[in-house]
């Protein structure tokens, strides 16, 4: 295996081990409207979630029926590992092993007092949960480091600033909390950005030469199937996703176009079908007959107006939900970009790594719901966060040359860890939206009164912030074999070194 291959790997096993420790929320209205529909599709054979509805306030009412108001995309892809999982799911032996952990004591001690306990039922649904998010967003998201990592290898970074700038994106920044739950946000990161690598190629670069070598008529296929499915999953991201599909036409050529078109058209088929079995239309209506929101949802189009310097402010900066207070390191994004730009290399990529960022956040700074409900940080924008990472490796590689620096750098992505787990493993739920500075009212009161959220941790009878201690033990293990094996690498392509700059490729 080459050292390039090692190194993906262990990055992906670190991330999707720390994804799937948390387990997901269990009262999350989001996540169980997704759910709902994939339980309605294969035990009951319809579309309509009538019989779950109760476990939500996310859905849509049309002729008399409940139905999700979520695009369907994730939900879509979760049906056929459920369907195959379901008959083992529901053996006495799973039910009773699943039963018998959820009973330990310090699983127990996470309930509501005023709740109705763990009922056979509940047990099941949050043992499908758990499994839909492992296999369909944490393993992906973890796939996602790998290929962010490779990205950064491939654009010239070194391999010591490349790994540590993906496992700052990875652990110490709003995709963490949200590789571990039943949401499409990470899900849409991991499609963009696959869809970008899948045109770019950055593992076939030579670190030295801007074009890589043509891609074959079924990568064309693989980059539409992902932009598709992106789009089917969160409608937002089709101005991303445009982005993408124009540059994979001029990186690959207009022979690609067949191929990207017959890759889209799957999901776009797929959601048309579902649409006019629910609501009769052929468009994406759900959230038009959201039994709640309404306000919010008929303010503009669909709750969007204009980008509003409050929403542009509290995406990025607010206590209340913003990227950077959560990750300063991610601020290392805006010298990334100059250093990237000044370098005079891969300027397609450029482009839009910096028009998909821009792109999802003035969209988003244009919704007057811009916070998204209960949340750990800015989930709507999480789609974004991958593409501020490549652009900050370049900050985080020039960081790197100076010991002051490399402390400096090293110690921001730490603080952005602490902070991103902390919240992410506060109480039961995300923090609310009822209050503008969730770390004071929620996230502290959490941690002082030991309410962490549940994790396998505490399957293990482990209870309050030491059932996060078998994590914290894996993450260092990894992060120490991850380290020792890139202090020996000898990368197989120079890293780029700008005019008057020492070479120091091989020092990462």
């Amino acid at each position: 295996m080459s050292q390039r291959a090692l190194h993906s790997w262990l990055i992906v096993a670190l991330l999707f081990v720390s994804y799937l420790y948390v387990l997901p929320r269990w009262s999350d209205w989001n996540q169980n409207s997704r759910l709902n529909l994939v339980l309605a599709v294969v035990d009951d054979g319809t579309v309509s979630i009538d019989r779950y509805v109760a476990n939500t306030g996310d859905y849509a009412l049309y002729n008399g029926r409940t139905y999700t108001d979520k695009p369907p995309g994730l939900s879509f892809l979760a049906i056929p590992f459920y369907l195959v999982l379901s008959p083992v799911l529901e053996h006495p032996a799973v039910a009773t092993r699943a039963q018998s952990l959820g009973d330990g004591a310090a699983m127990s001690t996470t309930l509501n007092e005023e709740g109705s306990g763990l009922r056979e039922d509940k047990v099941h649904y949050a043992l499908v949960q758990y499994l839909m998010t492992v296999l369909v967003v944490a393993l992906p998201a973890a796939i996602l480091g790998a290929l962010l990592f490779l990205a950064m290898r491939g654009s010239g970074i070194a391999p010591m600033p490349a790994a540590l700038t993906t496992l700052a994106y990875g652990l110490g920044t709003a995709a963490a909390p949200y590789a571990g739950n039943f949401y499409s946000h990470q899900l849409v990161a991991t499609l963009l950005f696959g869809a970008f690598c899948v045109a770019w190629r950055p593992w076939e670069s030579t670190g030295t030469a801007d074009t890589p070598p043509r891609a074959g008529w079924a990568s064309g296929v693989l980059c539409g199937l992902l932009l598709g499915w992106a789009v089917i999953s969160e409608y937002p991201s089709v101005l991303p996703g445009a982005v993408i599909g124009l540059y994979a036409l001029w990186r690959q050529g207009w022979r690609w176009l067949p191929a990207l078109l017959l890759g889209g058209i799957m999901p776009g088929a797929l959601l048309i079908t579902y649409d006019l079995v629910a609501f009769g239309t052929p468009w994406p209506i759900g959230y038009a007959h959201s039994a709640l929101w309404q306000d919010q949802h008929q303010t503009g189009f669909m709750s969007l107006t204009y980008p509003r310097p409050e929403s542009l402010w509290g995406l990025a900066f607010s206590p209340f939900r913003g990227l950077f207070i959560r990750a300063p390191w991610l601020l290392l994004a805006l010298p990334g970009f100059v250093l990237w730009w000044r370098s005079g290399r891969l300027r397609a990529e450029w482009w839009v790594t910096l028009l998909a960022v821009i792109a999802m956040y003035l969209f988003y700074g244009s919704s007057i719901m811009w916070w998204g409900g209960f949340a750990a940080g800015p989930r709507y924008i999480v789609p974004l966060i991958p593409f501020l990472a490549l652009a900050a490796g370049w900050a985080v590689e020039r960081a790197y040359a100076h010991i002051a620096t490399r402390v400096a750098t090293t110690g921001l992505i730490v603080l952005s860890v602490i902070l991103t787990w902390t919240e992410a493993t506060s109480g039961q739920l995300f923090p609310p939206d009822d209050n503008r500075n969730p770390w004071l009212a929620y996230v502290v009161p959490a941690w002082q009164q030991g309410d962490i959220a549940r994790n396998l941790g505490m399957a293990l009878g482990l209870q309050g912030a030491m059932s996060l201690l078998p994590l914290i033990a894996f993450v260092s293990l990894g992060l120490m074999l991850l380290f020792l094996s890139l202090r020996q690498t000898r990368p197989p392509w120079p890293a780029f070194v700008p005019t008057g700059r020492r070479n120091r490729s091989a020092e990462g």
